[in-house]
């Protein structure tokens, strides 16, 4: 992710203080950035999240941090975005609570100058957390497609990897959609062979 692709965000900002949201949206728009939604409820901040889609979301620790804690749960299950939480004053503890939830950093009032390069940070790692969690995916679909092979066809891994990867460039498809037909098919496929009358 370079520099350009953080210039104009799309930013959710959530907290229980309507005054804390106030001052937090100038910050965002002086930085460039759109604030496309502002958010008070835990109630609500999902459907927003899932609606609006934003590029990353500021939670802010008002006076309850369950409150800031569940608004946190909401966005992280629901919007395809990093969380970054905002703290008025330093607070280990919700910070720890914070991280098990799915925040992917904290950003202090008093650093307002440091707020893009953490968003800059923030954005890379949650890019790079996503694709290697999509490579986790890609390689256990193949493990469980090298399995069906291996079981339908009597043959070892080599030979099933081999078969998928063979299948792959004959057809012009990428291995894991090919991997993917084989576990999605398999399913359809009765557990022996019928045998023919």
């Amino acid at each position: 992710m370079s520099y350009r692709e953080t210039e104009h965000l799309r930013v959710l900002i959530a907290n229980e203080r309507k005054d804390r949201l106030a001052l937090v949206a100038p910050i965002v728009a002086a930085l460039g950035h759109e604030v496309i939604a502002r958010e008070i409820d835990v109630a609500d901040v999902g459907a927003v999240s899932a609606r609006e889609r934003p590029d990353v979301a500021l939670v802010g620790l008002g006076e309850s941090s369950d409150h800031a804690l569940g608004l946190i749960e909401k966005i992280v299950r629901e919007a395809a975005c990093p969380v970054i939480v905002l703290l008025h004053a330093r607070d280990p503890a919700f910070i720890r609570e914070a991280s098990k939830r799915g925040v992917f950093a904290h950003i202090s009032d008093a650093d307002v100058e440091d707020w893009q390069s953490s968003i800059d940070i923030v954005l890379r790692r949650f890019a790079e957390y996503h694709n290697l969690e999509g490579a986790f995916w890609r390689r256990a679909l193949t493990e469980r497609a090298k399995g069906i092979l291996m079981e339908r066809h009597a043959i070892d891994e080599a030979s099933a990897f081999e078969m998928l990867r063979e299948h792959s460039r004959t057809a012009n498809r990428k291995l894991v959609d090919v991997a993917t037909a084989v576990v999605e098919g398999h399913s359809l496929l009765p557990k022996q062979p019928q045998a023919r009358s």
